[in-house]
């Protein structure tokens, strides 16, 4: 079969990556797959859509006859980092890694493409009303905080966060200048004083939480970093931002929000409200650079906020 990519992956590619570099891999994408299917002896079913955002995903049967799941993201989006994250959890709270590397399975995960154990991509905790999302999503990520692997290769939080600060010094719109001050000296404060090293899903909120058969919730799509807890909390936050947006009583649901959650998994809410405004404030700057000002402008309101 073909291995066409949704439109919503073509879209975060050409975002994330820029549109020459994303569209050459999507290009080879379909023999990539290919060549990832006939590696594993795999039987395709059906590709997901609208999908993820980071990498293609093909609900796949194996060669005894088991569900699983396909997917091939390009070298950029570091899929050998998603492997080491979801190799390290070992299906506790996350998706199970079915072809983990290993010298004596006849597979190779050299092609960088993953075998998932397979879940419901159409249910995520989006599906639940808010209360009961948020209170599962808590008791996920609470399972990945865990020491990293000796000798690991992930990125730090500082690490990341500063190559992101960077891009946010000159803003085009003086009058974000005040939000964007803000945010920038919460995320030098932040770093400055951290003392956790735990290891971080990175991208973890309601719509990276699936359904599954093994357990009720599993996380998927981690962008693993290594650092402290608020920082893997801080989209969590911001879930459902139009909603929270497009009520009145907005702002005091979001502060509401960042002290319930810091609570709940006993995180210091200071901390927890610095990230989110330093994250919202990033994500929202460029939305607005890539040309989506409806989710920019939604983001940066919520961040003034906090």
């Amino acid at each position: 079969m073909g291995f066409e990519p949704p439109q919503r992956l073509v879209r975060a590619l050409g975002r994330q990556y820029g549109e020459p570099a994303a569209a050459e891999w999507l290009n080879r994408l379909p023999a990539l797959a290919g060549e990832a299917v006939a590696a594993r002896g795999l039987e395709v079913e059906r590709v997901v859509a609208p999908g993820g955002r980071s990498g293609l995903v093909v609900l796949v049967r194996r060669s005894d006859g088991s569900p699983a799941t396909l997917k091939v993201a390009p070298s950029l989006a570091a899929p050998s980092l998603e492997r080491a994250a979801l190799a390290h959890w070992k299906g506790w709270g996350a998706v199970e890694l079915l072809d983990a590397a290993d010298s004596a399975s006849p597979t190779s995960p050299a092609d960088g493409a993953l075998l998932l154990e397979r879940l419901q991509p159409e249910i995520s905790l989006r599906s639940l009303p808010e209360a009961k999302a948020l209170l599962e999503a808590a008791g996920t990520v609470r399972k990945l905080w865990v020491d990293p692997p000796v000798g690991h290769g992930f990125e730090t939080v500082a690490g990341r966060t500063a190559r992101e600060a960077a891009a946010l010094r000159a803003p085009e719109d003086g009058s974000l200048a005040p939000l964007v001050s803000a945010a920038l000296a919460a995320r030098e404060e932040l770093c400055a004083s951290s003392a956790e090293t735990r290891l971080l899903h990175g991208a973890f909120g309601q719509g990276k939480v699936l359904a599954g058969d093994r357990t009720p919730w599993l996380a998927v799509g981690p962008e693993p970093l290594v650092g402290e807890r608020a920082y893997d909390l801080a989209r969590l936050v911001r879930d459902r931002v139009e909603d929270l947006v497009a009520a009145s009583s907005g702002p005091s649901s979001a502060r509401r929000r960042v002290s319930r959650l810091a609570d709940s998994l006993e995180v210091d809410g200071e901390r927890l409200r610095g990230w989110t405004l330093f994250r919202a404030v990033e994500s929202g700057v460029r939305a607005l650079g890539a040309g989506r000002r409806q989710s920019g402008e939604l983001l940066l309101e919520f961040a003034g906020w906090l």
